[in-house]
């Protein structure tokens, strides 16, 4: 089992930044993504960043040039850094990691952060 929890998620008026941090500990499975979804009332969750193998990043089209996706593989931790946030980007952020067991691929999430940008 993968186990993950979000931080840095709050309140912040338009134009602000925040940044996400994502820890991950348990099994020590082969790394084949980690991710920010995210979920505002009443939506489906949405991808907004990943990264995957050889730091290859993707990002949402609302987000790209103003969020940036990173990974530290040493300290178990993955980034999101927001910038220029819009009312829009209103959300719970979750945090998603895809690793390998040796019997498949597995899913694992993080409990969500608030973030909440005011106009």
């Amino acid at each position: 089992q993968v186990q993950l929890v979000e931080s840095g998620g709050g309140l912040v008026p338009a134009g602000g930044s925040l940044r996400l941090s994502c820890a991950a500990s348990g099994s020590t499975f082969s790394f084949v993504a980690d991710g920010w979804y995210r979920q505002a009332p009443g939506k489906p969750r949405e991808l907004v960043a990943l990264i995957t193998v050889g730091e290859t990043t993707t990002y949402a089209d609302p987000v790209k040039g103003r969020f940036t996706i990173t990974r530290d593989s040493a300290a178990n931790m993955v980034y999101l850094q927001m910038n220029n946030l819009k009312p829009e980007d209103t959300a719970v952020y979750f945090c998603n990691a895809r690793r390998f067991t040796g019997r498949g691929t597995r899913e694992y999430w993080g409990q969500g952060t608030q973030v909440t940008v005011s106009s």
